[in-house]
């Protein structure tokens, strides 16, 4: 019989390659889990031991397909119905982020839809990373624990030893993100003002700032089909940088996104391992955020402060 307030981790079918590593770096095997499928591609998820009293933490993104959601939806009803003590949703990549409010009529809010199915699920905490806004934890009526990619990406900058660095960001809406990555080199941030005629498609883009011999850093949350990424590259070089290099937390790469990077002027492109990366890319660098995350849920357990994870209060 399960102890009171034992910890296990499972994962869900999509995100396994994460969760391993994540529990690897906690200390423990991953939690017995298996799903099975109807004929009709029904899910039933079931776990393969007792979680009676256990804090239950549950590894899965939310990427496409959408299955990957409702996967996570049942697994924490199983380990409701199954009398977990504490539900802790661990969710890499949170799907859904970029629709967090209307920005024209008649459209859904879809980030505050699925943090209500998570809290009507009988999720007790979410734990994430590098939202697409930060105002989303608002949406949540139970703690949210928002982990930051400065914490992995600022020590592999560093590393690169770049003179006369130059933060940028792809979009005026990532300023705020730019910024907070730019103060640990105390470097300077420049913007890319661009205008959409639809989702996906960039109508036009300008530079706002002075990247003359500067090595610049573009800086975003994630990375769909790289367009927006690619054409704010290329103007960067076009005005003079001396090298262009991407760093983005979520790689989504979606359609012909590896082919975009590939052909684009950027140096490299560091991502991290929230989503798996399906096809290998040269220009792709890949590192990991699964001891950050492992290192979240021993502070959790013991009741301590996750604030010392963030490269501001090192």
């Amino acid at each position: 019989m399960a102890s009171l307030n034992t910890v296990k981790i499972f994962s869900g079918s999509q995100s396994r390659y994460l969760a391993e590593k994540i529990a690897r770096y906690y200390g423990k095997d991953l939690g017995g889990y298996t799903l099975r499928h109807f004929a009709d591609g029904e899910m039933s998820p079931s776990f393969e031991e007792s979680v009676r009293g256990c804090d239950v933490f549950l590894i899965q993104s939310t990427m496409p397909p959408a299955d990957n959601l409702m996967e996570l939806l049942l697994m924490v009803d199983a380990a409701r119905r199954a009398s977990a003590h504490y539900v802790t949703v661990v969710i890499p990549y949170f799907g859904y982020a970029r629709q967090d409010r209307k920005d024209k009529p008649r459209v859904a809010i879809a980030a505050k839809l699925v943090a209500n199915m998570l809290a009507a699920a009988g999720v007790n905490r979410l734990m994430t990373i590098d939202l697409h806004a930060g105002q989303i934890q608002g949406f949540f009526d139970f703690p949210v624990d928002h982990l930051e990619g400065t914490s992995v990406f600022v020590p592999y900058i560093q590393s690169l030893q770049l003179d006369n660095l130059v933060i940028a960001s792809p979009d005026v809406g990532g300023a705020a993100r730019a910024r907070n990555f730019a103060k640990y080199f105390n470097a300077e941030i420049v913007l890319c003002d661009k205008h959409r005629k639809r989702a996906n498609e960039i109508a036009s883009m300008q530079v706002i700032g002075d990247v003359e011999g500067a090595n610049v850093v573009l800086i975003d949350d994630l990375i769909d089909t790289g367009g927006t990424l690619c054409k704010a590259a290329q103007i960067i070089l076009d005005r003079g940088a001396k090298s262009v290099r991407a760093v983005c937390t979520h790689p989504v790469m979606s359609g012909a996104a590896h082919e975009n990077i590939y052909n684009s002027v950027l140096e490299e492109l560091v991502v991290s391992d929230t989503i798996p990366m399906r096809q290998p890319n040269d220009k792709i660098r890949v590192l990991t955020v699964a001891e950050l995350f492992a290192k979240a849920i021993g502070r959790i357990r013991d009741h301590e402060s996750i604030s010392s994870l963030f490269i501001n209060n090192q």
